[in-house]
């Protein structure tokens, strides 16, 4: 699956929500196919599903959460990149393991148990809050600036970057330009 369909780009003009909910229910289906494969399947499917969460939250950071913040307030958007920096470091470790292993598949679980419930969080909290502040249009610019970002985001995760908007915009264009040569070797 390219990256432009796991990223949820589906038309020309996207809304900033509308992709972000689309991720929202790829990143659903992906853990429930990790959680049934096996072998090099399960392994192809986590990269796949860390792919998708490293741009995801890189987007999100840089793009949403200003306007977030403004939006739904200062707590809810450092909660949500608190929730994200913890995620990366999960995540990171997770790619350090075995997906075959017991040890994978409790951390997984885990892991599943958290992403899940942060998405519903900024489902609940963050996205309604930026709907009723942006118009339409603004809403259409977001998608178009998250899409971007998300195109040069890390395909790993990077926890010193992660939860920081301005950490994921210095230092995100260098860890992806590794990530994709680390991709291709």
């Amino acid at each position: 699956m390219s990256i432009d369909q796991t990223l949820g780009q589906t038309n020309a003009e996207p809304e900033v929500i509308a992709v972000l909910l689309g991720q929202h229910t790829r990143v659903k289906h992906l853990f429930a196919q990790v959680n049934s494969a096996t072998g090099e399947a399960k392994q192809s499917l986590f990269d796949d599903l860390r792919e998708l969460l490293a741009a995801h939250e890189t987007g999100e950071e840089v793009v949403l959460r200003p306007v977030s913040q403004q939006a739904a307030g200062e707590g809810v958007a450092e909660a949500h990149n608190a929730e994200e920096k913890e995620a990366n470091k999960v995540l990171a470790e997770l790619e350090r393991l075995d997906v075959n292993s017991g040890d994978f598949d409790a951390r997984f679980a885990e892991f599943e148990k958290a992403v899940l419930a942060h998405a519903e969080h900024e489902e609940n909290e963050e996205f309604p809050a930026v709907r009723a502040r942006c118009s339409e249009e603004e809403l259409q610019q977001m998608g178009k600036r998250l899409l971007k970002a998300e195109k040069s985001a890390p395909t790993h995760p990077h926890p010193s970057a992660a939860g920081s908007p301005t950490g994921q915009r210095v230092a995100g264009p260098f860890a992806a330009m590794v990530d994709r040569v680390r991709d291709a070797l």
